[in-house]
């Protein structure tokens, strides 16, 4: 079977009463073009499938599909199906239009055309744009004004700058929806937020166009009050996702990132690990990513080699970076070489860090070189309050970070070292890194400083990430050998 490049979706549900105008105005409007008409009816109780058939037949129009879902599966999952349907079908763009005629079907050439000449991935008609002609248009002022409100609130939230989030006329390409799992989104109305937020997390290029308002007698299915506390819910769901102090999987947009960005400028991992270094000391930076932190130590005039999965990921010439799987252990490298071992942000990564603390120990060969080590704080205040509500969930970034073999706490994280034969000369609590998520300014500042007097009062309760620096203890048969040798020293004294 041959489809043709566009699919104009007619979400409808009780619409006998214009389901027949719809589609006459779309046939009319459309002509001949390169378009399929779907009419997906949510199971309604009226007459809705029978009059869409009918008009199908009337128009001799091949190109009208009409399907009914057997089970009601709400507003937005019907939208699902529908674009569900343009995906496995191969379309390149799928407009969505109300079967009950308060999105006019005239506007689908115009709205369709920054799709079609890839000016755009997605296209919203906003009533919104032109604020007066929206009242002109009957829209009622109470929804006038929540509209505004609520695009208002989503845009600070979300940092985008919308003139509408709550227009039901849409129109994406297919490959931009098969870039998000909109699959996981509400049923509900508030579907058209879930996924505006997912295109926006996406980076989908968005066009928005002015449509005109139309308030009819159609009936509405919409709780208002309902309505807005979803829309909320969902937005700062979101927000709260992006700075990694919760996770919701249907924002969950791209790959898993490996490689984390420098913090620098504030109290951090990073920042607290760099001043720890010696000008002229030896470092091994065991997991070092892309080597932004060994960069900054040999700023300092510290010699550094890198380990990490990836060889050559520092992209600099003056820092080694051997390739190891660190749960394999450690590469063919000579440990007592070394004055300092950084581990920032790698003992939670590995599948059995005690046997890799242990081994590190035993290559130290004797020699006690200073162990700098940070992971995050499983006993984090966010995460306990994550646990009360029952809430336990694994994202792409954080301390939940799904990547995290292992979890500690101040306490776990201690004796783990103090297990493995290391002894602890600082442990600190650090703060969540604020300006990742909201920029360095006066509010990320502040939030700091609160955080650091908290971590002074409560360190395990208000600290994010936790800071160690350790010695490493020489092993039992070094220490013989090191009583041995002290005896034969004794004795050939004693001789002389």
């Amino acid at each position: 079977m041959n489809y043709k490049r566009n699919l104009i979706l007619v979400v409808a549900y009780n619409a006998e009463k214009t389901i027949g105008s719809v589609i006459d105005r779309i046939n009319k409007t459309l002509c001949n073009s390169d378009a399929d008409i779907l009419v997906l009816d949510d199971c309604s109780q009226d007459k809705t499938v029978e009059i869409a058939e009918k008009k199908s037949l009337e128009l001799l129009n091949s190109n009208i599909i009409v399907l009914r879902n057997p089970v009601n599966q709400g507003y937005g999952g019907n939208q699902k199906i529908g674009y569900q349907y343009a995906i496995e079908r191969g379309y390149q763009n799928v407009a969505m239009v109300h079967g009950d005629g308060q999105y006019a079907p005239e506007e689908l050439l115009r709205l369709l055309e920054p799709l079609l000449n890839r000016e755009a991935e997605v296209v919203f008609g906003s009533r919104m744009i032109s604020k007066k002609s929206a009242l002109a248009g009957g829209m009622p002022i109470y929804k006038w004004i929540g509209n505004q409100v609520l695009s208002n609130i989503q845009n600070v939230l979300l940092g985008s700058n919308l003139s509408e989030f709550h227009s039901g006329y849409r129109l994406y390409s297919v490959e931009a929806l098969k870039k998000i799992p909109f699959e996981r989104n509400s049923n509900d109305f508030h579907f058209d937020t879930d996924i505006i937020i997912q295109v926006l997390l996406a980076k989908c290029r968005i066009v928005e166009l002015s449509i005109p308002t139309f308030y009819g007698d159609e009936k509405c299915y919409v709780n208002g009050f309902k309505y807005a506390r979803d829309v909320l819910l969902s937005t700062f769901k979101s927000k709260l996702h992006s700075w990694n102090l919760f996770y919701d999987r249907k924002y969950d947009i791209g790959q898993i990132e490996f490689n984390y960005d420098l913090k620098l400028g504030f109290i951090s991992s990073h920042s607290m690990a760099i001043e720890c270094a010696r000008p002229g000391s030896n470092i091994l930076d065991i997991g070092c990513g892309q080597g932004l932190v060994a960069k900054e130590l040999f700023k300092k005039g510290a010699h550094v080699v890198g380990v990490d999965q990836y060889a050559g990921n520092s992209g600099d010439s003056q820092i080694r970076v051997l390739q190891s799987d660190l749960d394999n252990g450690l590469p063919e490298i000579d440990i007592s070489h070394f004055d300092q071992i950084y581990m920032l942000d790698i003992i939670e990564h590995l599948k059995d860090p005690e046997a890799f603390m242990e081994n590190l120990r035993q290559t130290s060969r004797g020699k006690r070189p200073e162990l700098v080590i940070t992971t995050a704080n499983v006993a984090f205040i966010i995460i306990r309050l994550m646990l009360l509500l029952g809430s336990f969930n694994y994202g792409k970034k954080g301390i939940l970070d799904r990547t995290h073999t292992r979890l500690f706490t101040f306490d776990s994280l201690l004796r783990l070292l103090t297990e493995s034969g290391y002894s602890i000369t600082e442990c600190r609590g650090i703060p969540p890194p604020y300006p990742k998520a909201i920029g360095l300014n006066i509010l990320s500042k502040a939030l700091l400083w609160i955080n650091t007097i908290l971590i002074g009062i409560f360190p395990k309760l208000f600290s994010y990430q936790i800071f160690v620096k350790a010695k490493f203890n020489p092993t039992v048969d070094i220490l013989l050998n090191e009583a041995l040798n002290s005896k034969i020293n004794l004795s050939g004294k004693n001789n002389k």
